[in-house]
C-alpha cells in the first residue's frame, strides 16, 4: 500500500496517494469534464457500504489551502514508528531496550486516555514520552471536545521545547522518546486543521519553537546514523521539517538528507525512507510557488543536480522496497521544469534517467512517473525524452481484458476474470432502467454525442494512482473519476476510471462502479454541455449527490455514512445548494442527504431545475434554488434529518424498480411498470401495446439493458414498424426513450426493432 508522509497525515494510518502529480499549480478538478468519487480509506468499524468507505485520513489531499486536488506530495511506504518499535524488541529480545520508555515497545501497557493530554508543563512532557507511538498516532483522530485541551497553542509551545531538548542530547535511537515528542507536533497541526474554531489559530511562535528543534536534531552527529535505531526518529524529524510549511527555511535540511545517501549503507532497516522527506520541502516550495524559493534555486541551482544524482544511485531499488523514493526524486526533477530557466539543466538530466526506464518491468513506475513530468512541464520536447507516446504504450500493454457489455458500454481492465467481467456487465446494463425512472428524463440532451463510454478497471488502488494519470492524464486523489470530455465533440471518448477493491469483505468489486455510471448517465441526460460550463453554478450537489443515492439505491445499499452525517446537523438545505467539493463529508454524504431529500419531498422541484440543467440555464438554475427555493425547505429538512438518523434512510428511497406489467400477454404494458427479458432476432420487432386514459398529460417509454441494438419506434394507429411510425428513438444501443406529450386517448403502440439481435431489454412504461 502506497502511503502519504505529508504534513500532517498519521504515518502508519495514511491515505494512498498518486505516484506522479500532475502539473503544479493545478487549481484542482484534473482532467477536462472530470466528476469524481469518493476516496478509497477503509472504512471504520460496523460500516455496511459495499461500494463506499469512511472519511479520508490523509489531511494534505483534503484540507490543504494551496493544494490542489490533483496534486499530491511525494509517496512515502514507510511507518518509521512501526519500524522503531520492531528495532527495539528485537535489540532486547523481550520488553523494552535499556533506557527505552516506558510504552516503547515493551509489554508495559501505558494507558492512552485522549483526556490525560490536557496535562501541562513537564506532566504532559513526562505523559507523552511514557506512552507508545501508536497512542500519539490515535490523537490524529481525537475527538474534538478534547482537541483543544490537547494541542493549543500553549501545549504545542512546550511539545516543541521539549523537543529541542531531545535533540540536543539524541544518542541516535529513541531512548529519550524524541519520536513522541515531534509526532505530537505533527498530530497538532492535524488536529488543528481539522478544528480550527475548536484549538483556535497558531501564531508564529509555534513555527518559530519547532524550527530549533529540528535544525538541533540534524546539528546532531547521530542524526544521519546508518543504523535500524535511527530511521525512525529521522524520518519523523523530516517531516516535521516540513510540517509548518517554511520550504526555504528547511531547504538545507533537504539538502543534507539528498547528499547523505552516498553508500550502500542507506540500503536496509528502512533508512532510504527516512531520507524521502527531503522530497516533501522541495514539492512545498516550488507547489506554493514562493518566490523565495525560487530565488534559492536560482542561487545554487546544484540542488537540481543532487536530486538527478540521488535517483541515479536509487536505480538499484527500482520495483524495489524503497521503488518510492526512486519515483519520488524523478517527480521532483521534472517538478523543477515548472520554471523556464531551470528546464535547460533539468532536461538532460531527466533525459538520461528516462532513457533507463521502461513501460515494462521494474522500472515500470519511474517510466510512467518520468512521462508524467515530462508532459505537464515539457511535452513540446516530449520526442527527446522518447515519451510522446507513453499514454498510449501504457493503454496497450496494461489494459489488455476488454468486454463489450453492449453497443455502448466497454469495460478494458488490466486483469478481470469472464465470470467478473460478465457480472460487471450485469451491474451496469440493469442501471439504465432504474436511473431513468429516478430522473425521469427525455432521453439524452441536446448536443450530446457521448453515445458510448469506455470503463476503465485497475487492479488496484495503487495500480490506478500510478497509471490512470500516465494514461489520461487525470487526477487520483480520489476514488475514481468520469471523464466527460467535450461531448458536443465528434469524436471525443467518454470514460471513467475506477479500480478492483483489494481489502474489506472478501469476493470482487469494483469501487464505485455504479456511482461513476451514475455519472456518465446524469452527464448524458440530464446536464446540458459540458462539466466545465455547470461546475461554477455551481453543481456538485447535484452530480456527486445523485451518484450517491442512484448507485446506493439501484445496489440496495444502505449509506451508513450519510445516516451518521445527519443526525450532526451540520448543515442546512440551502448551504449545501453552494458544495463546491470543500470536503468528502460534505460532498458526498451530505450530497446524498440533499438529493434524497428532494427526490422524496420536493420532486416538482427536481423535475423544474431538471428542465433548467437540460437546457444549459445555469443562471435560471441557481435563480431556483437561492432565490425560488432559497431558505423555505431548511426547517423541513433539518427535521427530515431527525427521521433519517432514526431509521427512515435505512429504507430504499421511495423511488423503487418499476414492477413487472400484470398479465401474461407480454406485449401489453401499463402505468408504471416494466416488461424484462425481452429478445428479438436482427430484423424483428418485439411489438407493444398500452391503453392511454383520457387527460393523461405524457406517456414515457424506456427502452434498456442487454446486449444488441434495438430502436424504438410510436404509432398512435396501429403496430409500429419501420415504415409506418410517427416517431422513434435509434441510437446505437439499448438506451432509447421516447415521451409522448398529451397522447390521444385509447390504445398507443410502441416498438423495439432488432436492428442487431437484442436479448436481455427491459422496457418500461410511465405515465
Amino acid at each position: 500500500m502506497v502511503l502519504t508522509v505529508g504534513l500532517f497525515a498519521p504515518l502508519g494510518q495514511a491515505a494512498p496517494v498518486a505516484a506522479s502529480p500532475v502539473a503544479v499549480p493545478p487549481t484542482g478538478g484534473g482532467a477536462a469534464g472530470a466528476r469524481t468519487a469518493p476516496s478509497d480509506e477503509l472504512p471504520p468499524p460496523g460500516v455496511e457500504r459495499t461500494v463506499r468507505s469512511g472519511d479520508p485520513a490523509a489531511v494534505p489531499a483534503a484540507h490543504s489551502g494551496d493544494l490542489g486536488s490533483a496534486d499530491l506530495e511525494p509517496r512515502n511506504d514507510f511507518a518509521p514508528w512501526r519500524v522503531q518499535q520492531s528495532a527495539a524488541a528485537e535489540r532486547s529480545g523481550r520488553g523494552a531496550a535499556a533506557g527505552e520508555a516506558p510504552g516503547e515497545a515493551s509489554g508495559e501497557a501505558v494507558a492512552c486516555n485522549p483526556t490525560d493530554f490536557g496535562r501541562t508543563g513537564v506532566e504532559l512532557i513526562r505523559l507523552i514520552k511514557s506512552v507508545d507511538m501508536a497512542c500519539v498516532d490515535s490523537l490524529f483522530r481525537i475527538e474534538p471536545r478534547y482537541a483543544a485541551a490537547a494541542f493549543r497553542e500553549s501545549q504545542m509551545l512546550t511539545v516543541a521545547a521539549a523537543v529541542n531538548e531531545a535533540a540536543v542530547a539524541y544518542r541516535g535511537d529513541n531512548s529519550g522518546s524524541i519520536q513522541q515528542l515531534m509526532y505530537y507536533l505533527q498530530a497538532g497541526y492535524a488536529v488543528q486543521w481539522d478544528n480550527r474554531l475548536v484549538v483556535g489559530e497558531y501564531s508564529s511562535e509555534v513555527p518559530k519553537a519547532i524550527l530549533p528543534g529540528v535544525r538541533a536534531f540534524f546539528d546532531n552527529s547521530h542524526a544521519l546514523d546508518t543504523t535500524a535505531e535511527n530511521a525512525g526518529p529521522l524520518a519523523n524529524a523530516g517531516v516535521l521539517a516540513d510540517v509548518t510549511r517554511e520550504p526555504v527555511t528547511y531547504l538545507p535540511i533537504a539538502k543534507r538528507l539528498l547528499t547523505a545517501y552516498t553508500s550502500s549503507a542507506w540500503d536496509k532497516d528502512n533508512l532510504m525512507w527516512a531520507l524521502n522527506p527531503a522530497f516533501l520541502v522541495l514539492y512545498r516550495g516550488i507547489r506554493s510557488e514562493d518566490p523565495k524559493f525560487r530565488e534559492e534555486i536560482q542561487k545554487d541551482p546544484a540542488l537540481i543536480d543532487l536530486v538527478a544524482a540521488f535517483a541515479d544511485r536509487a536505480l538499484v531499488h527500482a520495483g524495489g522496497a524503497y521503488d518510492g523514493v526512486l519515483s519520488n526524486a524523478v517527480n521532483e526533477l521534472s517538478r523543477f521544469m515548472f520554471y523556464p530557466e531551470f528546464r535547460p539543466r533539468v532536461r538532460p538530466l531527466l533525459q538520461a534517467l528516462t532513457a533507463k526506464f521502461s513501460v515494462t518491468g521494474p522500472t515500470r513506475n519511474q517510466r510512467a512517473t518520468a512521462a508524467v513530468g515530462v508532459r505537464n512541464y515539457d511535452q513540446a520536447n516530449c520526442a527527446s525524452y522518447g515519451t510522446c507516446q507513453d499514454a498510449e504504450r501504457f493503454q496497450a500493454e496494461y489494459l489488455t481484458h476488454i468486454e463489450q457489455c453492449s453497443p455502448s458500454i466497454r469495460i478494458l481492465a488490466e486483469s478481470m476474470a469472464p465470470e467478473q467481467l460478465d457480472g460487471t456487465c450485469t451491474s451496469l446494463n440493469g442501471q439504465d432502467a432504474f436511473f431513468h425512472a429516478v430522473v425521469r428524463d427525455d432521453g439524452p440532451v441536446a448536443d450530446d454525442l457521448n453515445s458510448t463510454i469506455d470503463v476503465v478497471v485497475f487492479d488496484s488502488s495503487a495500480e490506478y494512482k500510478l497509471l490512470s494519470t500516465v494514461m489520461f492524464g487525470n487526477s487520483t486523489d480520489n476514488g475514481g473519476m468520469y471523464l466527460e470530455g467535450s461531448p458536443a465533440k465528434a469524436g471525443n471518448k467518454a470514460r471513467f476510471v475506477a479500480y478492483e477493491k483489494t481489502w474489506g469483505e472478501p469476493g470482487f468489486s469494483i469501487w464505485n462502479l455504479n456511482h461513476e455510471y451514475t455519472h456518465y448517465l446524469d452527464a448524458r441526460f440530464d446536464m446540458y454541455g459540458s462539466f466545465e460550463a455547470a461546475d461554477p453554478t455551481p453543481v456538485a450537489w447535484w452530480t456527486e449527490g445523485l451518484a450517491e443515492v442512484v448507485a446506493d439505491s439501484y445496489l440496495e445499499v444502505v449509506n451508513t455514512l450519510a445516516i451518521e452525517a445527519a443526525a450532526k446537523h451540520t448543515y442546512r438545505l440551502s448551504t449545501l445548494f453552494d458544495s463546491h467539493y470543500e470536503n468528502e463529508d460534505r460532498t458526498y454524504r451530505w450530497g446524498y442527504l440533499a438529493v434524497r431529500y428532494m427526490l422524496e419531498r420536493h420532486r416538482p422541484d427536481v423535475d423544474s431545475l431538471l428542465a433548467l440543467y437540460r437546457k444549459g440555464d445555469w443562471a435560471g438554475s441557481r435563480t431556483l434554488l437561492k432565490t425560488t427555493i432559497g431558505t423555505r425547505y431548511d426547517a423541513d429538512f433539518d427535521a427530515w434529518l431527525n427521521s433519517c438518523a432514526a431509521g427512515e434512510c435505512r429504507n430504499t428511497p421511495s423511488f423503487p424498480r418499476l414492477t413487472e406489467c400484470a398479465g401474461g400477454d407480454i406485449r401489453k404494458l401499463d402505468s408504471n411498470c416494466a416488461r424484462s427479458n425481452l429478445s428479438a432476432t436482427t430484423g424483428n420487432y418485439a411489438h407493444f401495446y398500452l391503453w392511454v386514459p383520457a387527460g393523461t398529460r405524457q406517456v414515457r417509454v424506456t427502452s434498456s439493458g442487454g446486449t444488441g441494438n434495438g430502436e424504438l419506434y410510436y404509432n398512435p394507429y396501429g403496430w409500429a414498424y419501420t415504415d409506418s411510425y410517427v416517431t422513434r428513438s435509434a441510437g446505437p444501443d439499448n438506451a432509447e426513450t421516447l415521451t409522448v406529450t398529451s397522447p390521444q386517448a385509447g390504445y398507443v403502440f410502441f416498438s423495439l426493432y432488432a436492428q442487431q439481435g437484442f436479448s436481455g431489454v427491459s422496457v418500461t412504461s410511465e405515465f
